[in-house]
């Protein structure tokens, strides 16, 4: 079992390495799932004390006012022999065989993180201490709750302290060791004021009675240590410190421990109670209890290890990778990310994401109901075909057939074909950065460099515009090649057509009579919408030539041909990611690392069992 506490050691020590103290945090927290014993009294409790007396040794600071500013998670090691020594998480190349030097570095490292204003701070100083002479266990020593400031400090630190305090206890895992003189009246413990708060039935809370051995005459502490004043789920245990001489005299802890053995089993008030009383039990009680609660959360520490990795796997994932430091490396990171856009880009045309069967649409739609509302009777009306057959013909009439009026009428149709063209091109085009706009957000990598995404974005939409106007030509001349050449094979029926329709004796002036004119008119107005259904099919057969088949090619060609003319500065400056994000980044990863750590130590325990 006692690996179990090593096992909460190893992973409390990797949270304070990569910056998880369990405070408020926009970051999953492994802290406050671990089981812990925080140490709760108030000033001149004697909480010192009964640390020391746990270890064995003289390791705290002291002094008057507020001494502990930080929190203090003291991680015991029992070894079988070997001198005793001492190791902080922040000096982890360091030894410390002079508990003295201990209490120096304690003090120091506060004040390095503090400052000499004697403020208070929630990060956590780490002490891990080898002895023969200890149980395997780990305490948090917390600040002592006060209800005076000291000079040079807020009157607000009398709050603070009690806030973190609080912060600590309050958690479901966390066990409580509230420490109370036994010559001060119970019902204005600090300690078990603040215990009873958030541990009001207490079902976590071990309550210490300190200075017993200081009461004053004729009275004594049974009624307590028995739970008949103040019952807790755990028996009180009582211990007797050193006393300040003791402690100026250096009075070893080894004999203390003795003399306090001693205490108990022959004061008439105690005896009865001595099995159960003094710092050695109270720290094997301890052990123990902190090894069973440990056993019984491994399975839902194990469930939220799991959970959490994944959920930061997965942000980590949506935020991307870190921006490269080298020009090739920026250069490779912005290519792949435009892959990824042009990628995107592609599906949308394929089908395989929504949007390009918009283009069909056009195709299928759009483009055949502009030219079916194309007004050709309006320009084959009647007066319309009278006036340039008779235009046509200058001052000699034609003898067979208006030819030159035929071309005329069929020419002035087709041009009026150019608009639904010309919108044709425009509707495909505005699809396309339609596109563009949706594929570059649904391109994640892009969300983190807002620059590279306005130029990625704007170099898209410039090849579309060329691609455009390329597409405007070609499509144009597929019109005005209807109007250049005519079919020939459809005028060859013609002359035939007209003398079946008409009758040859009758002068070639009677020819502009209105049956003759709307017998023109309706063959033109036949070739003109032959010519439309041929234009019906390759008009889409154009615009996909010179845009979508162009754009799905060389989309971002002329930005990748300038990107390669950049300076390594210039291509950063492509990369400026929110440095919130940055940050962000390094610390999922921190927490991503510690969470990995957590559950490697936590399956090879479950596993040895």
């Amino acid at each position: 079992m006692e690996n179990l506490i090593s096992l909460v050691n190893k992973i409390q020590r990797a949270c304070t390495a990569l910056g998880d103290h369990g405070e408020g945090s926009a970051l999953p927290t492994l802290w406050d799932s671990l089981p812990s014993i925080a140490v709760v009294g108030g000033q001149s409790s004697g909480k010192s004390s009964v640390l020391e007396s746990i270890v064995g040794k003289d390791f705290l600071p002291r002094g008057s006012g507020i001494v502990t500013r930080r929190p203090l998670v003291l991680q015991l090691h029992k070894i079988d022999e070997g001198r005793e020594y001492a190791e902080f998480l922040h000096l982890p190349r360091k030894r410390f065989t002079d508990f003295a030097a201990v209490r120096k570095e304690i003090a120091d490292e506060t004040d390095r993180e503090t400052g000499r204003s004697k403020q208070i701070s929630s990060v956590p100083i780490h002490l891990s201490i080898y002895s023969p002479n200890v149980v395997n266990l780990t305490l948090v020593d917390l600040p002592g709750l006060t209800k005076v400031a000291v000079e040079g400090q807020p009157d607000s630190i009398v709050q603070e302290i009690e806030n973190m305090v609080r912060a600590f206890i309050e958690k479901p895992n966390c066990i409580i060791l509230a420490i109370s003189p036994a010559n001060q009246d119970l019902a204005t413990s600090d300690a078990i004021k603040i215990s009873r708060e958030v541990d009001p039935k207490g079902e976590r809370t071990f309550g210490v009675l300190t200075k017993i051995d200081l009461m004053d005459k004729g009275t004594d502490a049974v009624d307590i240590l028995e739970g008949k004043a103040y019952r807790l789920q755990f028996p009180w245990i009582g211990v007797v410190n050193r006393s300040q001489a003791d402690i100026n005299k250096s009075v070893d802890m080894i004999a203390a421990r003795r003399r306090e053995r001693e205490y108990f089993a022959n004061s008439p008030e105690y005896k009865h109670l001595a099995h159960r009383m003094g710092s050695e039990h109270l720290g094997k009680m301890l052990s123990k209890h902190l090894e069973t609660v440990i056993k019984s959360r491994i399975p839902g520490l194990q469930s939220l290890i799991n959970k959490t990795i994944v959920e930061l796997e997965s942000e980590l994932s949506r935020l991307g990778k870190p921006i490269a430091t080298d020009a090739g490396g920026k250069l490779y990171m912005i290519m792949e990310i435009c892959r990824l856009f042009d990628g995107i880009f592609k599906e949308h045309l394929d089908g395989i994401r929504p949007g390009g069967d918009k283009i069909y649409n056009i195709f299928d739609n759009q483009l055949p109901a502009a030219l079916k509302r194309l007004q050709f009777d309006k320009q084959l009306s009647m007066e319309n075909v009278r006036k340039l057959i008779t235009e046509a013909d200058g001052y000699q009439p034609h003898l067979i057939a208006p030819e030159q009026g035929y071309r005329r009428l069929i020419e002035s149709s087709l041009v009026t074909i150019r608009g639904p063209a010309e919108a044709a091109v425009d509707a495909v085009h505005s699809v396309l950065k339609e596109l563009i706009h949706k594929s570059i957000s649904e391109t994640m990598e892009l969300k983190q460099y807002p620059t590279l995404r306005v130029e990625v974005g704007n170099a898209a939409c410039d090849s579309l515009d060329r691609m455009k106007e390329e597409s405007r030509k070609a499509t144009l001349q597929l019109v005005d090649m209807e109007c250049s050449y005519l079919t020939v094979d459809f005028f060859r029926k013609l002359p035939q057509d007209i003398e079946k329709g008409g009758n040859p004796t009758h002068s070639i002036f009677d020819r502009y009579n209105d049956s003759y004119l709307r017998r023109i008119g309706t063959t033109v107005l036949s070739y003109v919408n032959m010519v439309c259904g041929s234009l019906r099919n390759s008009i889409p057969k154009s615009l996909v030539y010179c845009q979508v088949r162009e754009a799905k090619r060389s989309l971002l060609d002329h930005f990748f041909a300038e990107l390669g003319k950049k300076e390594s500065k210039e291509l950063g400056s492509l990369l400026d990611e929110d440095p919130a994000i940055m940050q962000r980044r390094v610390s999922l990863a921190k927490r991503l690392e510690l969470y990995r750590s957590a559950q490697t130590e936590i399956d090879a325990v479950a596993w040895s069992k």
